[in-house]
């Protein structure tokens, strides 16, 4: 995983909105330098927002107006305390100049400080990564040894990556947390804290630019899933129990409930109960199920079929268990598993059970 800096302005164009006055002190001993300064990242480094002098003894107090409350830094020399600025603020900071990144004290602003100590746990990991990086380009021959070292490393930061997000629910501080999320692999982590964010923290520039990036990066999300809403459902050819052939696209013209399942499924079977009314309710107004089961043995398929009296003449199944063809063209990696489509042949929902089924099908045919 490769970090990029916390607060960079990818997400952030500086735009002047309604101004927005606060307030920051505090004391820095040991300071490095005379002076504090309230920063924001950009892609061509850090701006400036305000700054002042520290008297001898390291106390400062900035107060102004800030472009709008958004993410910022209070910057000490080469040190940055990062920041949650909303209208009003009255934030204090208390540190060792010496050491400010084991020794800074954020007082009147709990999410900010919350922030913070993930950043630094961050650039740790990120610091780690790169280390364990040298150390495989330093002896090329101890490259199993540090990857196996880092895979455990990388399970616990993952752990304290998911205790911060869970901690922090609803909380602008989840920002800290969506720069070691990679949304390939985790989307669904990634959208819930980005529509977190924008609830708790709309009114900020940065917010509001990461919501329209998401909004592409789910746009190519979708494109690379083959069972987003609006897509064709995959075609395919199957064996119903007399030994005859049907494909999905025999159906086109009706709504298709393609529902995966087995006789040994336990929670398929008691879906299915739901499944049978909502079929005898709306089969005269264009609805039917396509049943592919993932049966091993012929006959346990076809008592299933009797048993919960399956009244749809749709069944197919090549009896190859997890190996069977339909499965894998969706993709099912456990079931049930429906796909709902719609007369056109189009994807409306994946994965109902039966009360979302019913939600759905109200929509479309009425009560």
């Amino acid at each position: 995983m490769k970090l990029k800096a916390i607060l960079v302005s990818l997400l952030f164009t500086p735009v002047l909105w309604g101004q927005t006055n606060i307030t920051v002190s505090g004391m820095i001993f040991n300071s490095p330098v005379d002076s504090v300064f309230i920063v924001q990242n950009t892609a061509k480094g850090d701006r400036i927002i305000l700054g002042t002098k520290m008297s001898a003894d390291g106390n400062f107090k900035i107060n102004g107006e800030i472009p709008a409350p958004d993410y910022y830094s209070l910057k000490i020399g080469t040190t940055k305390i990062h920041l949650i600025l909303k209208k009003d603020a009255d934030i204090k900071i208390y540190g060792d100049g010496s050491d400010l990144g084991k020794f800074a004290n954020i007082v009147n602003s709990d999410h900010s400080s919350k922030m913070h100590k993930h950043i630094q746990k961050l650039n740790k990991w990120s610091a780690r990564i790169y280390q364990a990086q040298q150390d495989i380009k330093k002896d090329p021959s101890r490259k199993d040894a540090v990857n196996q070292q880092m895979a455990r490393e990388a399970k616990t930061f993952d752990g304290e990556q998911r205790t911060f997000i869970a901690r922090n629910a609803n909380s602008p501080a989840l920002f800290a947390a969506i720069e070691a999320i990679d949304p390939s692999k985790d989307f669904a982590t990634y959208q819930s804290i980005v529509n977190q964010l924008s609830r708790c923290f709309g009114e900020s520039p940065t917010i509001q630019a990461l919501q329209k990036n998401f909004v592409q990066i789910k746009k190519q999300e979708e494109a690379k899933n083959v069972l987003a809403p609006g897509k064709p459902a995959p075609d395919f050819e199957e064996t119903k129990p007399d030994g005859t052939k049907m494909k999905l696209s025999d159906l086109k013209g009706k709504v298709v409930l393609l529902d995966f399942w087995a006789s040994w499924c336990g929670p398929c079977r008691r879906e299915n109960p739901a499944v049978v009314k909502l079929y005898e309710k709306y089969k005269d107004q264009g609805f039917t199920v396509l049943s592919v089961s993932l049966d091993k043995k012929k006959e346990n398929w076809l008592g299933a079929i009797k048993k919960d009296n399956l009244s749809w003449p749709n069944h197919v199944s090549d009896l190859k268990f997890w190996q069977s063809r339909v499965g894998k063209i969706y993709g099912v990696g456990s079931i049930p598993f429906t796909v709902l489509i719609d007369a056109e042949g189009n994807i409306i929902r994946t994965k109902l059970r039966a009360h979302d089924l019913a939600m759905e099908l109200e929509k479309i045919f009425g009560k």
